[in-house]
């Protein structure tokens, strides 16, 4: 394929007006030029000097229908051409967020039938949780604050969906956070040092039930956690492990929000991640996959029950984004789903999916790796991190995958993500499997032999 692309002289000066000006989210001090990507096709991408790699992060995993869909363009442009933005504050409305809130309500799991939009992820986790705090104080119940997360979970970047995102390194410097947020162990089977010899789903119900106890089922609103965690390194819960947890915060009274901003409409082979467990949250937060990352657009869909108390009579639910319910990113979703479809690319990442599970599976039988798992296209080789590089041997492989392979792979302390988009050819998944073999099968003391 044949790539126009800026050439030396561009993309030197591209680079220095990064440098001078763009703040990047969590770039390492001192790790060079960026790279600076121009064009996308499918699963591939082009920089500026004119070199292709394999996208196996989809991004931030939501290009789930692939770079370059001249459909979805297409969709923008026609929805600009005809009515590009009105707020659906108050009493308006416009015909793309209607049809795109009525195509949610048919494909989310148990009683999910309203639906608030928003611009994204971070806007989606800050909604939800007030809204669940708003549910249990109109229903009388005012002493119901307290949030509860996981460690290693992650919801975003404001200041309530950053208090509840699991990592010490997104609240350093900005303590205090928001007050009433508790973070639970999390599911991760392959660390059993997290649990004391005990079984992880035994521990985490336990501790589930044990911080109720100690708060008063009276005190707890909700809690917030991913049915497969993502930024974590696609941490797969052991089968129990959602069943038993629904459970116990039924009996409370505690509402289940569900972030599926990653792991929505697809990307696990399944429209929700929430159908492989059979549970039903009272809340369910999504983003990314929704419009492919085209547009920004997220939603927050919640129950009848819940709906029903966010109606203040006069005052109306007492939020609102200037993009909620945007007409354009509306049509891009509706263009991005109707693809999905027409494409089967949620059977498609189930079948891939545990292709290449297969294919990474024997990993696991090397000294540097510690787990291979995967949900249809979220897979993860986790490495041990009792070495000399420690956590940083995840950021060592990745590079080595980028410059010898071509391959944009995301790592987090010690996991490798792969997250491509779900058009990605089978060649292609295949030849994610073989570098990763020849990656990681040079991994010594933490480092890739050359």
């Amino acid at each position: 394929m044949t790539l126009t692309h800026p050439g030396a002289a561009a993309a030197a000066s591209l680079a220095d007006l990064d440098r001078a000006h763009l703040i990047h989210p969590h770039r390492p001090a001192g790790s060079g030029d960026s790279l600076v990507l121009v064009r996308g096709a499918g699963a591939r991408v082009w920089d500026a000097d004119g070199r292709e790699y394999l996208d196996t992060a989809a991004g931030l995993a939501l290009t789930n229908v692939g770079h370059g869909r001249a459909e979805l363009a297409e969709a923008a442009a026609a929805q600009i051409r005809e009515l590009e933005y009105y707020p659906t504050f108050w009493e308006f409305s416009n015909p793309r967020a209607i049809a795109l809130a009525a195509r949610l309500a048919g494909l989310a799991p148990g009683r999910l039938q309203k639906v608030f939009f928003t611009s994204g992820g971070s806007e989606g986790i800050e909604t939800a949780a007030r809204m669940a705090r708003l549910h249990h104080h109109e229903r009388g119940e005012r002493g119901r604050t307290i949030l509860l997360a996981r460690r290693s979970g992650y919801h975003g970047v404001g200041y309530g969906s950053g208090s509840l995102t699991g990592f010490d390194e997104f609240h350093h410097g900005f303590t205090p956070m928001l007050p009433d947020v508790e973070h639970l162990t999390p599911p991760w089977p392959c660390r059993p040092e997290l649990y004391g010899g005990e079984d992880p789903t035994d521990f985490c119900v336990r501790e589930l039930e044990e911080t109720i106890a100690r708060h008063g089922p009276d005190r707890i609103a909700a809690m917030v956690a991913e049915p497969i965690m993502g930024v974590a390194g696609m941490v797969i819960p052991p089968d129990d492990y959602w069943p038993r947890i629904a459970e116990v915060l039924r009996r409370a009274g505690i509402l289940l929000i569900a972030d599926e901003v990653v792991c929505g409409f697809g990307r696990t082979g399944r429209w929700f991640a929430c159908e492989r467990y059979g549970i039903e949250p009272d809340i369910l937060v999504t983003a990314k996959g929704i419009t492919s990352g085209y547009v920004p657009l997220g939603a927050v869909l919640v129950t009848g029950d819940v709906a029903e108390t966010l109606d203040l009579g006069p005052d109306g639910f007492p939020i609102g984004f200037t993009y909620t319910g945007h007409a354009t990113a509306c049509a891009v979703a509706m263009a991005n789903l109707d693809i999905i479809e027409r494409e089967g690319l949620v059977e498609r990442a189930a079948s891939l999916g545990a292709r290449m599970l297969e294919g990474l599976a024997p990993l696991a039988g090397l000294p540097a790796v510690a787990d291979v798992r995967g949900a249809g296209l979220m897979l993860a080789v986790e490495l041990r991190r009792d070495t000399a590089a420690g956590a940083g041997i995840g950021a060592n492989a990745s590079r080595a995958l980028r410059a010898d392979h071509g391959m944009i792979v995301r790592a987090h302390e010690s996991v490798l993500s792969v997250s491509p988009p779900l058009v990605v050819e089978d060649a292609d998944a295949d030849r994610i499997v073989e570098a990763f073999h020849d990656v990681i099968g040079r991994l010594d003391d933490g480092r890739v032999r050359r």
